[in-house]
């Protein structure tokens, strides 16, 4: 039998970066005509990176886009490629799919579902496809889809299977949460199974402001059996031989010709000269597929978090043009794991940790900060700040006569080591990176313009309670310990007063995690929540906190999301808002 050799270019890519994203194409163009491959996929939006949002309205943006892919189109001679790109027709413009070949442009799809939820917005800028179109020869037929496209069963991916498509070509930006890379993996077998058609699923890899793209990218038989797939978190190049009965192929296409006048109000064809080869040395398992080298291995719940994390933060820092971050060590198990997180993302000599004690500070907690530095190898100062906590007293006494010590003076101890950290940002370049988790900003419990300052707040979409688990297994993989086990076993404190800890002002973090989860990710109403098992009054009272403090949260350095609902892009709640539901 002959077959087709399709390739997935698992990329990442930087919005707005139109020159090295098709330099990035182009070498993998080249690197798929020498493994002597037929058609090679890219991403969704390759070209121009993903979500461009705004860019979208610049005209120069959109006619630049359009040039990059004439210059990588010259560069397609013996493949064909499928290239993501923003695509204009009549003043419109469309979330699209070149299929390019010998130099020319064979066709374009457009985009026929646009998401508009979530993080998503797609129906603030493009049009919406109206056809979906199937590539044909006489030896191959195959349709292509972005994203969305393949999510929703039935049109396009079904009527391009039914019309004749025995291969459906999938390009995606697909962003990570936690579990989601299984529940896709899941979805798509089972359109395979349905359409009985083989998936070529190409998905965007790399970090992007507040989101992760977790590539996964896969090659999927009629079955829904994985012949190929790409590694989670990672650039990566795949590759498959699809063997084709071209007899059996022939007769099943002219059956599918018979449903073409039901099918041409929604489905274009468009000729592609396309020859398959014979091919050598084709290993076969039992069930006649052919074997890929190996899968990657799967990865554990809390390894895929972290993983995430750590390409979230080190894109944000290297898109962003830092090179070096620095980060205030508390000797607490957030800043700890934070400062673990940047090292594995960016070396630890790029990490500068400082610590910055008052009076109220324990003796372990500065013993603990010293640890984590020296098992991270990082760079590591002490800048003792008491002095300056008493001349901000002197300078305020005369105004706070007469009142007592309240959360005012245990935030000014915040303030004043992130004017510390920004003063240090500033004079060296550094991005400083936030450590406050998702528990904490939910109901407040973070100082506006002290622990909140900074350029990327690492684990904002982190509970608590998941901190604990992502620096246990950190620890896990560890040939030493890196986090300090005391970290991990001390009552959190934020030490702004003597003897301070969370659950003075919170209930148990696992009781707070439980609220956070059904309201904000699940969003439940308090009666839903009470009958979960929660108290009444607790579950009110941590409402009336969550509701209150969107104004800090819309203050906040943007954070890498890793849950289905994270503060920021895919929550947009009015900061003026009286409804207590």
């Amino acid at each position: 039998m002959k077959s087709v050799r399709i390739a997935v270019a698992q990329i990442n890519t930087t919005v707005g970066d139109l020159s090295g994203n098709s330099e990035k194409i182009i070498s993998y163009l080249e690197k798929a005509v020498k493994q002597k491959v037929d058609i090679v996929t890219f991403p969704e939006l390759a070209i121009t990176g993903y979500p461009p949002k705004d860019l979208l309205n610049k005209r120069k943006f959109i006619e630049d886009n359009i040039s990059a892919l004439k210059k990588i189109k010259d560069r397609t001679k013996n493949i064909t490629a499928v290239i993501g790109f923003v695509n204009k027709e009549n003043e419109k413009i469309y979330n699209s799919a070149a299929i390019v070949k010998d130099g020319k442009i064979c066709g374009v799809q457009n985009k026929i579902h646009l998401p508009n939820y979530d993080v998503f917005d797609e129906k603030r800028y493009f049009s919406q496809g109206e056809k979906s179109i199937i590539f044909t020869s006489t030896e191959l037929s195959f349709g292509v889809s972005i994203c969305e496209d393949i999510w929703i069963r039935g049109y396009p991916t079904k009527t391009q299977a039914e019309a004749g498509a025995n291969i459906l070509i999938n390009i995606s930006a697909s962003p990570y949460h936690m579990s989601k890379p299984a529940f896709r993996e899941k979805m798509l077998k089972g359109r395979c199974r349905e359409n009985s058609s083989f998936l070529i699923f190409n998905n965007l890899v790399g970090g992007q402001d507040d989101l992760v793209f977790d590539g996964n990218s896969m090659i999927i038989n009629p079955k829904g059996e994985i012949l190929n797939k790409a590694k989670l978190f990672e650039e990566d190049f795949i590759w498959y031989d699809i063997e084709v009965d071209e007899k059996k192929e022939k007769t099943e296409a002219e059956e599918k010709r018979k449903i073409r006048n039901l099918a041409e109000k929604r489905i274009r064809f468009i000729p592609i000269e396309f020859s398959l080869k014979k091919r050598r040395g084709v290993v076969k398992r039992k069930r006649g597929i052919q074997s890929p080298k190996s899968l990657p291995k799967a990865q554990s719940k809390y390894e895929e978090i972290y993983n995430a994390i750590v390409l979230g933060v080190k894109d944000y820092v290297h898109k962003n043009g830092f090179k070096k971050v620095v980060i205030g060590l508390s000797g607490g198990i957030d800043s700890s794991l934070v400062a673990t997180i940047a090292v594995d993302a960016l070396g630890c000599r790029n990490v500068l940790g400082i610590s910055m004690p008052t009076s109220i500070s324990s003796s372990h907690s500065i013993e603990d900060a010293q640890k984590l530095a020296e098992n991270l190898s990082i760079k590591y100062k002490v800048i003792e700040i008491q002095k300056i906590f008493e001349t901000y007293l002197t300078v305020l006494s005369p105004i706070f006569k007469g009142r007592k010590w309240d959360v005012t003076e245990e935030n000014l101890q915040a303030r004043i080591r992130g004017n510390i950290l920004m003063a240090v940002s500033n004079k060296f370049g550094y991005l400083l990176l936030t450590t406050g988790n998702k528990s904490e900003l939910s109901v407040g419990y973070a100082t506006l313009y002290g622990d909140m300052a900074g350029g990327l707040a690492v684990i904002s979409d982190v509970p608590k309670t998941m901190v604990y688990k992502l620096a246990k297994y950190r620890n896990s993989i560890s040939h030493k310990e890196l986090i300090p086990r005391r970290c991990l076993t001390k009552p959190p404190s934020a030490e702004l007063r003597p003897n301070q800890k969370d659950t003075d002002s919170l209930p148990k973090y696992e009781v707070l995690d439980k609220i956070l989860h059904l309201y904000v990710e699940e969003e439940k109403c308090l009666d839903e929540i009470i009958k979960a098992g929660i108290d009444e009054k607790i579950a009110r009272e941590i409402i009336l906190k969550i509701d209150g403090n969107e104004y800090k949260r819309q203050q906040a350095p943007p954070g890498i999301r890793i849950t289905p609902k994270a503060f920021g892009s895919g929550r947009r709640i009015p900061i003026t808002n009286k409804y207590r539901g």
